[in-house]
């Protein structure tokens, strides 16, 4: 039984699905790896260290996808390659099904099977499956490690025989996975930060990574069953927005992290807030690449508005590829071990299991 695994198109992803580390696991499952040549070079990993681990390399993606039952990916492949794929075969990746919706329908017309991991239930039993998690995690440390960058004045409060300097104020718009990664390290590296969610029950979790939780209050309930932020109503616009502006007065760096699965990302930050914010202040989106939570964002462009720096990567975590890449291997193969009959030594969709049921693209 062979799991393959063909390069991404470096121009947009510079993660992979398979790292060295991993392949020794597959192994022990009775699975064979097959992968293109130079996979992980980009990387620094060589095609000699998954040799030395066992793994198939091709030439081509063709003989990749003929030879693989499983094929796992980061992203969705180019037309060409999917129509190589063959009925029966198994794709695996963040297939994102909400912009990809007719090129998936296509494709699972041919009787392949697809599950896309960003629809994974939030349950305890997929938490090691967590692709959402394990990479906005390093999303949120990024950004902070980014915008302090490009602030011209030092982070943390520093008493010297010639003065004092303050402390930076930062402001994490959105405290999810990446939010909560983003107090943390603003407050490892000595600033003060403030956070703002629709969730009240982030609260908690805010201020325990010593964050000042800056709340609207609101009878509204606005987290859906599976954790996520909810769209919210004209009313508490309204209120969130007269909060953030005066807030954003005093603010020296602001990283956006609010994101509504399979929509536009709400516009938050918007540009009459930032007319208040002080010149050489910087703004971070994470959520660029669905829009933005800014209203002056550029993808991939460094805006410079009145002073105020505002920036938004398309894939934030291709500066972080090594990383990102061991996490994401983990994950897929945990949820490829969950599709594993280990008795059988075949892949076994049950559709009564709700990780299987829910992240199967139909």
């Amino acid at each position: 039984m062979f799991v393959g695994s063909i390069s991404e198109d470096l121009k947009y992803e510079k993660r992979v699905a398979i790292t060295p580390d991993i392949i020794k696991k597959y192994k022990s499952l009775g699975l064979e790896i097959n992968i293109t040549k130079n996979y992980a070079t980009h990387l620094g990993i060589s095609d000699h260290e998954y040799e030395t681990v066992g793994a198939n390399i091709y030439s081509n993606t063709d003989e990749v996808i003929s030879k693989s039952k499983v094929l796992i990916q980061m992203k969705l492949p180019n037309e060409n390659n999917l129509d190589k794929l063959r009925k029966d075969q198994i794709l695996i990746g963040v297939l994102d099904p909400y912009s990809n919706k007719n090129k998936l329908a296509e494709i699972i017309s041919k009787d392949i099977k697809c599950f896309s991991l960003e629809l994974l239930p939030r349950i305890t039993r997929a938490q090691s499956m967590d692709i959402l998690s394990s990479q906005a995690n390093l999303a949120g440390y990024k950004a902070v490690v980014d915008s302090f960058a490009y602030f011209k004045k030092a982070i943390p409060m520093m008493m010297t025989a010639a003065g004092t300097i303050s402390a930076a104020k930062v402001l994490i718009v959105g405290a999810g996975v990446a939010g909560l990664q983003a107090i943390a390290t603003a407050k490892r590296m000595g600033a003060i930060v403030f956070a703002t969610d629709v969730r009240l029950a982030s609260k908690e979790q805010v201020e325990s990574l010593g964050g000042k939780f800056l709340v609207v209050e609101s009878s509204e309930s606005l987290e859906t069953e599976g954790g996520y932020a909810k769209e919210v109503s004209a009313d508490f616009k309204k209120k969130q927005e007269e909060l953030l502006k005066e807030t954003l007065k005093k603010i020296d760096i602001v990283i956006c992290t609010a994101l509504i699965p399979g929509k536009k990302a709400p516009i938050i930050i918007k540009k009459d807030m930032i007319d208040v914010m002080q010149s050489s202040s910087v703004i971070y989106d994470l959520a660029a690449s669905q829009g933005g939570n800014s209203e002056l964002t550029k993808v991939n462009e460094l805006v410079d508005y009145n002073g105020v720096k505002i920036m938004g990567d398309a894939n934030i975590l291709n500066k972080l590829p090594v990383s990102a890449s061991n996490l994401y291997a983990k994950n897929i193969f945990n949820f490829l071990c969950n599709l594993f009959d280990k008795e059988k030594k075949n892949f076994f969709l049950n559709l009564e299991d709700e990780i299987i049921n829910k992240t199967m693209v139909k």
